[in-house]
């Protein structure tokens, strides 16, 4: 029973991961081919669209110009709609306020449950003001998204598109 037990355990974290392989992986500082900054406000993006070649690593530069808590998620459609309930978890658990992240809370809660320490190599999460810094190299040449999925937002339009070139 044991070992049916680790192999149902493990089968989602090697899906995940080979989901993550097909968008690319974390990147290598030293190896960054370009820099592209993006601005979030509150419901869009700018730029719009990104344009990228297979292969490439590119140090993505974060501002959060809007009045609210938003995300930079690299990623296709479906890993959005898969992330999505997780963020709407962190809303419930008081962890994500409107303008504010508890990272205390944060922190406390993911000891017991680590899909809430929002720590993904393709995503950051900001505060109003705030920036930061993503740095990804994009392995495969399918077209992706970059998106918010604080609840309400990928809705509303908070994406930018990925196309490979």
């Amino acid at each position: 029973m044991k070992k049916i037990t680790f192999l149902f355990l493990l089968i989602p974290f090697i899906s995940f991961a080979g989901e993550m392989k097909t968008i690319g992986q974390k990147g290598d500082p030293s190896e960054v081919d370009r820099v592209i900054i993006v601005k979030m406000y509150d419901n869009y993006f700018e730029p719009k669209e990104i344009h990228i070649k297979k292969n490439e690593t590119i140090r993505f530069i974060i501002n959060n110009y809007g009045e609210l808590v938003h995300e930079f998620n690299i990623a296709t459609k479906e890993m959005h709609l898969k992330h999505q309930p997780e963020m709407m978890k962190m809303i419930e658990k008081g962890i994500l306020q409107p303008n504010k992240i508890d990272k205390k809370k944060m922190m406390e809660l993911a000891k017991k449950d680590h899909s809430l320490s929002h720590s993904h190599a393709n995503s950051v999460l900001l505060e109003p003001s705030k920036s930061a810094e993503l740095i990804w190299k994009f392995s495969s040449d399918i077209d992706i998204e970059a998106a918010c999925n604080v609840p309400g937002h990928y809705e509303s339009g908070m994406v930018s598109k990925i196309n490979s070139i």
